[in-house]
């Protein structure tokens, strides 16, 4: 049984071991609810609400939602049965526990499946290979980076757009999140818990695809280090052509009928199988797969998605291995309460990066010459960490000389050249630009990939079968394949093509150049919200309306005009500026947030439209998104062009590094108000903000709550404080402040300083009534009415944050004393921050997580 050391209760420990219990229980829950009846812990009624429900793990969570219903003392006699159990069971364990021998012919199917398996992949049709030439498996390698806990990425954004940030920041991790080989997936990380179910994620091109066929490969070779006896491969989109009732033992033979003498003995140790689910985010039903109505029998049939979801959630097969792949679109709707492991694609390393480049050119000097244009270009290096976008490089690079003379400034840029360069090595034209005759026909084609990609990105499709009306009228187009992937789905009785576009973004920019040279209007979605790709979209069109901004502008619209004979609707390109100028506008006046329109701006390089932009008050929210240097350049493009004080600047959350304050140095002297709480500041960065302070004559309220500042820091500042003295404002809340901190304050108020907020700062030896002669210095909590509605956004920050985030500020603001609950709006924040907690508690799944949201639950449960 597991121990429940640390647990205040017994109906705490059923729900913090509620997972450790379906596995301890789920072969004897029938025999345990007898005795639960027996002992009248169990009505009979109850005992009839648990069988209704099918399979053992479904009945013995049935046991722990009607045990939390009858209180402590009901749970404390099950646990105490359940150990009794146990420790009887162990006593007189069944016999032929242990694995028997395995038949000759058990052995022979086990052969000949890995036979079967290598062969289908040895080798694989890579990105620059030329049609039929295939490249030995051998010679691929894919870097993983371990990353604790559910590495899902912040959807706020665009994938693509986040992958740089989360690569850096696990790359920074690397110490404890160290590189893992595809064989070490399923190895325990702490001997405790063994690891049954991994999520592989990663974002669109990065080779997850890639990741499986290397450990098909490994397996077809006999490198026992994965330590199965089979491996069941299976791809949602050959699932997604199943539209009728199956069960689990159909969906293994469809393609592996050579198991099907020994499918009952395989199936019957499912602790040496292993499932392999690819492409989750490409599952048509990937929505609905937290299913409640279970299978719990490879015979028993059902619609594919509970025979998935029953699979995933450890009903079907339970002590089967299963890893998944997906995008981290999707990755939100897989019960993660029953994965085991979570593990990011971080993609190439920068030798790979070189090493493909050679690969590409074939030709040592010509690579390394290109390799150089692009480290000089951080908007390519970054994304060429994506294998599939580093292809698309490639292929710029090497047509570029004859498109423009430049290096592509902008994403729009990287992928007009792309489209026209595969054009162009399509027709094998190499002249200035194609004939008439030429041009009409390519953009035809170009129209209808585009109206196809547009369609099937407003519905969140990356999948196009041939079924499909839209992807008809593709056929006989003989460009296709110089755009999209096609592969065939199969099923018994049906074969179907499958077709996607070369890279997630490329369907993108296709859907782009279709909006941009039609009358179609703006998608709905776009119109409906004050900032483009921003809101409810979690970024989904973040990307296509930066490529439309980009098409539209005049430089690649006639490069489109020139190259493929694609003119943009005139009164589109009007009315887009026209929106651009009215809403940068309004956001600017607002404060709301206002990245993606910044970098809407980027994409159109035209100086005049910065120009025509004159908010009443220029207020830029960057907030709660981790910049990159792509994003800094957007900001800076719009802020250099713009004259006068900026009001506010709000830069919380978003992982600013003392190099990138140094480099807006200039724009944070125009400041009047400046918040950079929320990111970690050294004395580097106090060191910056020091020379800011010095010579601002704008800035009058500083906000850097939250970046664990020390004494010495606060030293450095103030004395640039005291040598301008045009500062009003200064918060610091949830520091490492201490009371010979704030002294060096104290002859700088009531003038300049008019208030110091120094909450939850490591005062807590300091009697507050020492600063009552310090009226402008706020150590503890009041009744006055600013801090209710300060107190409402803390929590709310707190509401947004992930757990780690969330921790950290708990460690603060849980380090009170009685003074700070003398207002009645603290006392009600700290209510509401113990539910919330209580929450996060409910629905963690990492041990070391759940001890620390426990131990805050019990320092505010008083």
């Amino acid at each position: 049984m597991v121990e429940r050391d640390g647990c205040n209760s017994s109906l705490k420990a059923l729900r913090v071991l509620r997972v450790s219990l379906v596995d301890e229980l789920e072969g004897r829950i029938d025999s345990l609810l007898e005795i639960l009846v027996s002992r009248e812990v169990f009505t009979r009624d109850d005992r009839e609400e648990v069988l209704c429900h099918l399979g053992p793990r479904a009945r013995v969570r049935e046991v722990l939602d009607i045990l939390q219903c009858k209180g402590n003392e009901a749970a404390d006699i099950f646990l105490s049965i359940s150990s009794d159990h146990q420790q009887e069971a162990q006593i007189h364990p069944k016999e032929g526990n242990a694995d028997p021998p395995q038949s000759v012919e058990y052995k022979k199917v086990q052969q000949k499946h890995k036979d079967v398996i290598k062969r289908r992949s040895e080798s694989m049709l890579f990105y620059n290979t030329r049609h039929g030439e295939k490249i030995l498996f051998s010679e691929h390698y894919v870097n993983l980076l371990l990353a604790d806990g559910h590495q899902g990425l912040d959807m706020k954004r665009h994938e693509v757009l986040t992958f740089g940030q989360k690569r850096l920041s696990l790359q920074q991790k690397s110490a404890v999140q160290r590189k893992i080989t595809p064989g070490e997936l399923f190895l325990s990380t702490n001997g405790k818990h063994p690891v049954k179910k991994v999520l592989v994620s990663g974002v669109a091109g990065i080779g997850k695809t890639i990741l499986v066929q290397k450990m098909l490969f490994d397996f077809g070779g006999n490198r026992d280090h994965l330590g199965f006896d089979f491996i069941i491969h299976m791809t949602f989109r050959d699932l997604n052509l199943i539209d009728k009732p199956t069960n689990f033992r159909e969906l293994v033979l469809r393609k592996n009928r050579h198991l099907a003498k020994e499918l009952d003995n395989i199936l019957e140790n499912d602790h040496k199988l292993l499932i392999i689910l690819d492409g989750f985010d490409e599952f048509r039903h990937y929505r609905t797969c937290d299913v409640d109505t279970f299978v719990t029998e490879p015979d028993e049939d059902a619609e594919v998605v509970e025979v998935l979801g029953s699979l995933m959630q450890g009903e079907l097969l339970p002590n089967a291995s299963i890893m998944l792949t997906s995008r981290p679109a999707a990755i939100n709707h897989i019960p993660v309460g029953c994965i085991d492991r979570f593990v990011l694609i971080s993609g190439f390393s920068l030798t790979e990066v070189q090493d493909f480049f050679l690969r590409y050119f074939q030709d040592s000097a010509t690579a390394d010459r290109m390799f150089a244009v692009v480290s000089a270009n951080e908007l390519m290096l970054t994304l060429c960490y994506i294998p599939a976008f580093c292809y698309i490089v490639c292929c710029i690079l090497q047509e570029s000389k004859d498109l423009c003379g430049e290096s592509p400034k902008t994403m729009t840029d990287i992928y007009v050249q792309y489209l026209v360069a595969l054009l162009r090595s399509h027709t094998q034209a190499r002249a200035q630009t194609f004939c008439q005759g030429q041009k009409e026909g390519l953009s035809k084609v170009v129209l209808k990939l585009g109206r196809l990609a547009f369609l099937k990105l407003m519905e969140h499709q990356t999948l196009f079968y041939s079924s499909d009306k839209d992807v008809a009228e593709l056929e006989g187009c003989i460009l296709v394949s110089t755009f999209l992937d096609k592969t065939v789905a199969q099923e018994p009785g049906c074969t179907e093509e499958v077709y996607s576009f070369a890279h997630l973004t490329v369907q993108e920019f296709f859907a782009a150049v279709y909006c941009a040279v039609t009358d179609h209007p703006l998608p709905e979605a776009l119109q409906q919200t004050t900032s483009p790709g921003e809101g409810s979209s979690g970024g989904h069109l973040d990307l296509f309306h930066r490529f439309l901004s980009g098409i539209l502008a005049e430089r690649n619209a006639n490069l489109l005009s020139r190259q493929v004979g694609l003119s943009c609707n005139k009164e589109k390109v009007d009315s887009y500026r026209q929106r651009i100028i009215k809403e940068l506008t309004m956001l600017c006046e607002s404060g709301a947030p206002i990245l993606n329109h910044l970098h809407c701006l980027f994409e159109q390089q035209d100086p005049s439209l910065a120009l025509s932009v004159e908010p009443k008050t220029l207020q830029v929210n960057v907030s709660d998104e981790t910049l990159s240097q792509m994003d800094y350049n957007a900001i800076k493009y719009f802020l250099n062009l713009t004259k006068g004080e900026i009001l506010e600047l709000d830069l919380t959350g978003t992982g600013v590094s003392c190099e990138a304050l140094r480099d807006i140095q200039p724009l944070l002297l125009r400041c009047n108000r400046l918040w950079l709480g929320e990111n970690i500041l050294g004395m580097d960065a106090a060191l910056v903000i020091a020379d800011v302070l010095q010579v601002s004559e704008h800035l009058q309220q500083l906000g850097i709550g939250w970046t664990d500042i020390g004494d010495d820091e606060l030293l450095a500042l103030s004395g640039a404080i005291r040598a301008n003295k045009k500062l009003e404002e200064l918060w610091m809340e949830g520091n490492r402040v201490s009371y010979r901190g704030l002294l060096s304050l104290s002859d700088l108020t009531p003038y300049p300083l008019k208030k110091i907020v120094a909450i939850w700062n490591d005062l807590a030896d300091t009697d507050p009534d020492s600063f009552c002669t310090q009226e402008s210095i706020t150590v503890s909590f009041t009744d006055d009415g600013i801090w209710e509605g300060w107190g409402e956004w803390v929590f709310k920050r707190c509401e947004v944050s992930s757990n780690d985030k969330l921790v950290t500020v708990l460690h603060k603001v849980c380090n009170i004393s009685v003074h700070c609950l003398e207002g009645q709006w603290a006392s009600n924040f700290y209510k509401q921050l113990l539910q919330l907690i209580k929450q996060r508690i409910e629905i963690c799944t990492e041990d070391d997580m759940l001890r620390k949201l426990e131990k805050f639950e019990t320092i505010l449960s008083f």
